[in-house]
């Protein structure tokens, strides 16, 4: 019995002083966040008890079995009862490691250990039932189906330059998958394209024949589309149901599903623009589509394609880091240098530039924009065409005009060209500019590998843009030049995209560098600063 007391008298002494605090007080303090540097501090404070603990026999398992009960004793209601079993446990032989866990300061005891942080990441894991990282096979198919997303842009830019778009006047989207099987049906789907205002107005004299070409064209853009949202919808439900993603990868796929949905949706509103009555006006304007809902088209569709890429890119770069996660934290101390900072902002500046590029260029198809001022660079007599012309009364709806400076900019052909070609060389330059920031200062010797090459690719893709643009105006835009100036625009959307994913470590990405790093060999702290040899 003396000797049972003196053990007990041992452990209160050893205990920390938070075992003797009520549930509410532990409850607060649990939700102070400590400092890094006393996270660093509390790292090291471990590791150093290990090493001290190592030279007594045995007492590498006696300080694994003292460090989780001393860790964990914010988070156990009877901390007390935990913490004596375990020095029972222990026996005499971890007085070493007792005492220097004993001596550690109190405000350090609520800290968790990487060891710990990677504990409870694991049983969160397992408690949400989403892995830590998704599988290869999900970043292949979101890549594949971004490449298809790719085809159908171009294909859609194809249809619309064959004026193609309008022959399908109804909007079924189950059973207009099938195309018309006889003559009786091509003769009906032919009445209803006479009933429209494009057959009346500019293809008067069109035959059958004729009208199956472009049906063609249009049956196959909506059927991709079709095929795009079923080959997305359900691998991605097989993917979710079988745990294959993370748990934030699957929120990511459900909003791209539901985008590819409104993508449709917005695909017949564009096309219903172009079916108005009131366009059977002589006086009104050609039959074609809104260049408004055309540019909405565009944009959305260039936005999903943007998501399933970076989405894949990003399942590739967290495999890298669990394959590799020395050279990782390697990379996230590269790029958490302050000196990099105004180099990302300029190529985040540089995204917002090229999409706003591409919405002018959207522009400039809906209003057939690219049929006038077939010259470059001048414009007419000067680099601008006149005044009056660009700021035109005509397109005013309001008494007053005070709609005439935003109209004119969206409405007017001539201004909305111009607006394109400024904004295009803005974006060249702008290019330039970046890839000699690159190459210049610390910069150069800072910016990883990765993202010199990803500054170079980007300026041969804004060169070749550059010639397209040009040829597809002077040449007073053919249907070849005008698509491959289409696909070169996304393409270099991807290209600064892919810079950008380069320069850019998230926080979800960082936790898994610290998470496998911990398991392996010591890691510099990530995100730290690191001062550059000189």
């Amino acid at each position: 019995m003396a000797s049972f007391q003196a053990g007990l008298r041992r452990a209160l002494a050893q205990a920390p002083r938070s075992a003797f605090s009520c549930r509410q007080c532990l409850h607060k303090t649990q939700q102070i966040a400590p400092p890094a540097s006393l996270i660093s501090r509390s790292r090291n404070a471990f590791s150093t008890t290990s090493r001290v603990s190592s030279s007594q026999p045995g007492s590498a398992a006696t300080v694994q079995r003292l460090a989780m009960p001393y860790r964990s004793v914010y988070r156990t209601p009877a901390s007390l009862l935990t913490f004596s079993q375990s020095i029972k446990r222990a026996g005499s032989s971890n007085t070493v490691a007792s005492r220097s866990l004993s001596t550690t300061p109190a405000k350090e005891t609520a800290v968790v250990a990487p060891e710990a942080a990677s504990e409870s990441s694991s049983s969160s894991s397992e408690v949400s039932s989403f892995p830590d990282t998704s599988s290869k096979s999900v970043a292949i198919w979101l890549i594949a189906s971004a490449v298809s997303v790719f085809g159908i842009v171009v294909w859609g830019g194809l249809t619309r330059l064959t004026e193609s778009g309008l022959s399908i006047t109804e909007w079924k989207p189950v059973t207009g998958a099938l195309p018309p099987r006889n003559e009786e049906d091509w003769e009906a789907e032919f009445a209803k394209y006479r009933a429209s205002p494009e057959y009346a107005r500019l293809n008067p004299n069109m035959t059958l024949e004729e009208f199956k070409k472009i049906y063609f064209m249009e049956w196959s853009h909506r059927l991709w589309g079709r095929v795009i949202g079923m080959s997305f919808v359900l691998p991605a439900i097989y993917f979710v149901a079988r745990r294959r993603v993370t748990k934030r990868v699957a929120w990511n796929l459900l909003g791209i599903a539901g985008l590819i949905g409104f993508q449709g949706v917005i695909g017949w509103w564009m096309v219903a623009s172009g079916l108005r009555d009131e366009l059977f006006s002589p006086g009104a304007q050609p039959p074609r589509v809104s260049q408004y809902r055309l540019t909405a088209h565009l944009a959305t569709a260039f936005v999903c394609y943007s998501w399933m890429l970076m989405t894949g890119l990003s399942i590739l770069r967290d495999l890298r880091v669990r394959a590799d996660p020395a050279a990782a934290a390697k990379l996230a101390n590269t790029l958490a240098l302050p000196a990099l900072r105004p180099f990302r902002l300029a190529v985040t500046a540089l995204t917002v530039l090229v999409f706003t590029t591409v919405l002018s260029g959207a522009l400039v198809a809906g209003l057939d924009a690219g049929l006038i001022y077939n010259e470059f660079p001048m414009m007419g007599n000067g680099l601008t065409p006149p005044h009056a012309e660009l700021w035109d009364a005509h397109y005013s709806r309001k008494p007053d005009h005070s709609d005439l400076w935003w109209r004119n900019m969206l409405e007017n052909p001539s201004l909305v060209q111009l607006d394109h070609r400024i904004l295009a060389t803005t974006t060249f330059c702008a290019i330039m500019a970046l890839f000699a920031f690159s190459r210049t200062g610390r910069i150069a010797s800072m910016l990883p590998k990765s993202a010199k090459r990803g500054t170079t690719g980007v300026v041969h893709l804004v060169l070749m843009q550059a010639t397209l643009g040009i040829c597809t105006l002077i040449y007073m835009v053919p249907t070849h030049l005008a698509a491959t100036h289409q696909a070169g625009s996304l393409a270099l959307l991807t290209g600064v995209l892919v810079l950008g994913h380069r320069l850019r470590m998230p926080k979800s990405t960082l936790r898994l560098v610290q998470k496998y790093a911990t398991k392996g060999s010591p890691q510099p702290n990530i995100g730290s600063r690191v001062t550059p040899k000189q």
